[in-house]
């Protein structure tokens, strides 16, 4: 009996299947170590060393198949064929090797592209050893992300109070959004004009045509800047005679795109089905590992990490089968089409996205899959096979036509295409992104019968007035594009790294485009004046470069680390004479467009509105940055830094409180105000005063005496509950509107249901949010998502799914994680602090002061998406200051 280690349980199901009874196949669940969030889990002091811990329910894992172990001929490690994959078997192997459950028993390592009986059975015929290479650049970039963020990220909470952390390549990430952001400020619109007119040919068809010359000048696009230009080339078009110069009829070929790569598929599953990249992973994850096709479960398509374009020949072969049955001999083309990547940096090391096979038709496996898997199916499906068939014929037609008013000529084209053989089009065409170029058909369309010398009637001169635009945000898709040219990051990171950016709050999306925040900006400003080399695009790819090159086994990964380290040390320490004054001096200049907006009046925007002589600058407090008067305390004038960049708004509450009238049950005073975290309503003065701030996307402009009231009587009674008697009540909080009852709480939809939801309703929403199962009071615990040791005092910690988010458990003490540590990394020492504040005691065994600092310790977010990643419980210990430098320090 051999033992077989793959990643997934639903994959471990499939193939034990497909072995038989030789073999037991177990899952790691991902990695089964990882390095532990606190000082010297990475030594450069001691040439890169790097500590491993194994989780409790890791540990459980790794038992179950060191177990496993003692009763088998063999172990055959079947992890993903990627680094990844490759540094997982050798994490599972090393364990089990020091809990001397090998021995001389052999060790093989199998990878196959799919989860199909074929392609598992033929892996299992070509074994080989782990490739030491793959795991040497999977060492050196988990060591590059542990210095970057634990190092860097401390910087940030010194100088940059409200950032959060910084990453490789979450930084960069973040620099390009920010950049075009800024790009997008910059941007001056400027005024253009086209002119066209429509012309009649002799048998009476219209069509229309544009100007490009005039008066033996050629124009270029935007060449007319203003109605005056326009309108004289206007009224030479009005007073032409024309005739046809030349008709050219040009066959031109179109030839279908390479099967889908990871950012390929991301771009159009974004594009054209509206995915996010990590909900596209999901989706091509669960595809990959197999679904239940009439009794039988099997992966639908190829492995979905991966930057190669090319398929297997094999695949190929289908695939041309496929097109000949589908779609008829004629759509197969002579020879087989062979692809390569344009990509930068791209390894091509495993075959493109495709489907498992050509015969399963989206139609066929309809009925077997949700809906997301039958759209991504779907385009999986028809990629793949449009890359084997043949290329679209088309004919473009070019119309040069002669405008002659009284011997002032101008020339005037028209153009459009034919589709004379659809060729893959009928299987698939692309769709692009706003604001990029389409080439999924012609935008000219047909033109009628025209033919040289003819003489054409004018029917009507259209002059057409213009602005050019600035180049648009990026949306997820856009910007794994611009990933991809530029070589940042792999494949397999594009989706966690957009996820870490929205988990920090560096980035918010709307209507699909990525709009930087307040906060990210920050980030990028400060890292840009005084780190600029560790957001240079190129560094960043070249770095990239040298991680490949380490997995083809041309390079040292220590000696990588060694040149890396040495600089980015001496940069570290530079920031320790840093001041602040320097930091908002450098802020203030990169930023000005979002810290001191244009006024309409024109005066200068950094003069200090309300006492007119201060100079308005950034200012760094205890929750983020704000805009204040250089003259504090004599003016006390601040303004909220928001992303839209106006406070003008803002403003107009800061100077002053604006009354809005007694209140009608105190007679109090109720004034609009304006903090530094916003606008609010206030009702009396002093430190008893009642508060409430503003609902997001509720404008001070808009706030009158009623808002004012009825935000200041929050929380509302709405009524008794028909059956517990109890007092049902909507308020506003922290996660929005909502509705208490009986100690539990229930979303609403909009700020507006907080003032006019009756009890029927509101009866109604408790109702359905109890439905739900899990995840609020009166109705049982949560199930634990893993254990993560035991507590000093007795007793196990968990970690649990709550109605707000994961949350640690102990007994009757349940306490929330931060927004920045997920379920998946926190640990024993983090969870042991979060509970002890909650319960108001101090941590047992360990320093409060060190495991707080832990719970901050920097993600980067460049993990494998949608694999599980066991992390690893640190056991409290007294911190233990470096002797030598350099040397990371404690995030």
């Amino acid at each position: 009996m051999n033992v077989v280690v793959v990643e997934s349980p639903s994959k471990a199901k499939t193939i034990n299947k497909y072995l038989g009874p030789g073999y037991t196949v177990l899952a790691s669940f991902g990695h089964v170590r990882d390095l532990p969030a606190k000082d010297g889990s990475v030594r450069p002091d001691e040439d890169f060393e790097m500590s491993w811990e194994v989780d409790t329910a890791s540990a459980k894992r790794i038992k179950d198949i060191a177990d496993a172990m003692k009763s088998s001929d063999g172990l055959i490690l079947a992890t993903d064929p990627d680094r990844e994959g490759e540094a997982i078997s050798w994490h599972v192997l090393d364990v089990l090797n020091k809990k001397k459950v090998i021995g001389d028993k052999p060790v093989k390592r199998v990878v196959f592209n799919a989860i199909t009986k074929s392609a598992v059975l033929d892996a299992m015929k070509h074994p080989r050893d782990i490739d030491i290479s793959l795991v040497d650049a999977y060492l050196a970039r988990r060591a590059l992300d542990y210095l970057v963020g634990f190092n860097l990220s401390p910087v940030l909470w010194r100088k940059l109070p409200g950032a959060r952390s910084a990453g490789r390549v979450q930084s960069v990430a973040l620099r390009l959004v920010c950049d075009r952001e800024s790009e997008i400020e910059r941007f001056i619109s400027e005024e253009y004009w086209n002119l066209s007119t429509t012309l009649k040919t002799p048998r009476g068809d219209e069509f229309e045509a544009r100007l490009v010359s005039a008066e033996n000048k050629r124009l270029t696009p935007k060449a007319i800047g203003n109605a005056e230009e326009a309108n004289r080339l206007k009224a030479l078009l009005d007073g032409a005679a024309y005739r046809v110069e030349s008709v050219e009829a040009k066959p031109t070929k179109r030839n279908p795109a390479p099967p889908f790569t990871t950012s390929t598929l991301q771009q159009a599953a974004s594009s054209k089905l509206g995915f996010s990249a990590s909900r596209t992973m999901q989706v091509a994850q669960k595809l990959y590992e197999g679904i239940d096709i009439g009794g039988e479960t099997v992966g639908l398509i190829t492995y979905m990490r991966t930057d190669g374009v090319q398929m297997a020949p094999e695949a190929i072969d289908a695939a041309r089968r496929a097109v000949a049955s589908q779609f008829g001999e004629r759509y197969v083309p002579e020879k087989p089409r062979l692809y390569s990547t344009k990509a930068k940096n791209a390894q091509e090391a495993h075959e493109a996205i495709r489907p498992t096979s050509f015969d399963r038709t989206p139609d066929e496996v309809r009925r077997f899959l949700d809906a997301d898997q039958l759209k991504l199916y779907d385009l999986v499906w028809k990629r793949g096979i449009a890359s084997q068939m043949a290329s679209a014929e088309i004919e473009r037609t070019t119309v040069e036509i002669e405008a002659d008013n009284g011997g002032r000529k101008a020339g005037v084209r028209a153009t459009g295409s034919v589709i004379r053989f659809d060729g893959f089009i009928a299987a698939y065409t692309d769709q692009k992104e706003d604001g990029e170029q389409s080439d999924d058909g012609d935008e000219d369309g047909r033109l009628p019968e025209i033919n040289a010398q003819e003489k054409l009637d004018k029917q009507k001169v259209n002059a057409t007035q213009h602005f050019t635009e600035p180049p648009p945000r990026y949306s997820e898709a856009t910007l794994i594009k611009k990933m991809e040219e530029l070589g940042i990051g792999r494949p397999s990171t594009y989706a966690a790294t957009l996820a870490t950016l929205r988990d920090r709050e560096y980035i918010i999306i709307d209507k699909r485009k990525l709009i930087p925040e307040t906060k990210g900006r920050l980030v990028t400003a400060f890292l840009e004046s005084f780190f600029t080399r560790y957001v240079e695009y190129d560094f960043t790819a070249d770095l990239e470069e040298k991680l490949d090159k380490i997995s083809a086994g041309e390079l040292d990964w220590k000696q990588v680390l060694r040149d890396f380290w040495k600089d980015f040390f001496a940069q570290i320490e530079e920031t320790k004479e840093l001041r602040v004054t320097n930091v908002l001096d450098a802020l203030n200049e990169e930023l000005a467009p979002l810290v001191f907006p244009k006024r309409e009046d024109g005066s200068d925007p950094r003069i200090c509105q309300v006492c007119g002589t201060g100079k308005l600058s950034l200012k760094l407090g205890k929750f983020g940055a704000f805009v204040g008067c250089s003259n504090y305390p004599e003016c006390n004038y601040t303004r909220q830094l928001s992303a839209d960049g106006g406070s003008d708004a803002d403003a107009s509450v800061s100077n002053e409180p604006q009354s809005l009238g007694k209140d009608p049950h105190t007679g109090e005073e109720i004034t609009l105000r304006s903090g530094r975290f916003g606008p609010y309503v206030q009702r009396g003065d002093g430190k008893e005063a009642k508060r409430s701030s503003l609902p997001k996307g509720w404008a001070p402009a808009t706030i009158d005496h009623e808002k004012a009231v009825a935000l200041l009587s929050l929380p509302r009674d709405i009524g008794q509950h028909p059956e517990t008697g109890k007092m049902i009540s909507a308020g506003l909080g922290r996660y929005g509107p909502f509705l208490l009852h009986d100690g539990g709480y229930a979303n609403l939809e909009t700020v507006e249901d907080v003032f006019s939801i009756g009890l029927n309703r509101a009866v109604t929403v408790i109702a359905d949010k109890a439905s739900k199962g899990p995840g609020g009071r009166g109705r049982g615990t949560p199930a634990a998502l893993k254990t993560l040791g035991d507590h000093p005092d007795g007793g196990p910690i968990t970690v649990r799914d709550g109605k707000y988010g994961p949350y640690v458990n102990w007994g009757k003490v349940n306490a929330t994680l931060p927004k920045d540590t997920s379920a998946d990394s926190v640990t024993l020492e983090e969870a042991l602090v979060l509970i002890a504040d909650k319960a108001g005691k101090t941590p047992a065994k360990g320093g409060r002061a060190k495991a707080a600092k832990s719970t901050k310790a920097a993600k980067t977010g460049e993990t494998k998406t949608a694999k599980p990643k066991a992390k690893a419980a640190a056991k409290p210990k007294a911190a233990v200051k470096p002797k030598t430098a350099p040397k990371a320090k404690k995030a």
